[in-house]
């Protein structure tokens, strides 16, 4: 049985345990990270010496990264819709996970870490309104991506697990006591994805 590593609550975690519920994937979950078991311990270093969660333990494959993951488990359980298997199909998909992984992560650390955990050295006033403005932006683009075409999703007119990340980071977008403005796109997608019961469980579920 696959055996993932990390707190239910985690960002992270959630994407995996996202796509799990949507391919009806059997796993065993252990909590680690952020109030619970310490990543730093040893028993984690040796399954993750990088000390982060998500990992995933295959059968005695051991993988860490969400995206990783993500890309993993739609691959090998063949489900072409949410990963396809065209290249250039494929490649849209992997565009957005890419991007989730890395543009967002400023902003989402200052809103996130920095103003709602109000987690040291992140909570300083000026990198919360930095992360403040730089989220705005994104989720303007985001809007803006969805507003110029027809598609429901975020690379067509399907769901693919490049909407896991994406899905996550507006429903935080959506979820924190910001100042925000109106993206009607934006809203729409969230409440496309809130048709999914998966998305409902371990996405748009109170936990921003």
């Amino acid at each position: 049985m696959l055996k993932i590593y990390g707190r239910a609550n985690g960002f992270n975690v959630r994407k995996v345990l996202w796509l799990c519920e949507e391919l009806s994937i059997t796993y065993d979950r252990e909590d680690w990270g952020r109030g619970y078991k310490p990543t730093s311990e040893p028993e984690f270093q040796k399954i993750n010496p990088i000390g982060r969660v998500p990992v995933i333990d295959d059968n005695g494959f051991i993988l860490r990264e969400s995206h990783s993951i993500l890309r993993y488990l739609a691959a090998k359980t063949r489900a072409e819709e949410y990963y396809p298997s065209d290249l250039k199909a494929r490649a849209r998909v992997d565009q957005w996970l890419d991007w989730a992984g890395s543009d967002p992560q400023v902003g989402m650390r200052g809103v996130f870490i920095g103003g709602f955990i109000k987690e040291e050295p992140w909570n300083n006033p000026w990198f919360v309104k930095a992360g403040e403005a730089e989220y705005t932006r994104l989720m303007t683009l985001l809007d803006a991506h969805f507003a110029a075409s027809d598609n429901r999703h975020i690379a067509g007119s399907t769901f693919t697990i490049g909407d896991i990340p994406v899905g996550l980071i507006v429903h935080r977008w959506l979820s924190l006591d910001l100042e925000r403005p109106s993206l009607p796109a934006l809203e729409a997608y969230y409440e496309t994805l809130s048709e999914r019961p998966a998305y409902l469980k371990f996405g748009r579920n109170g936990t921003p």
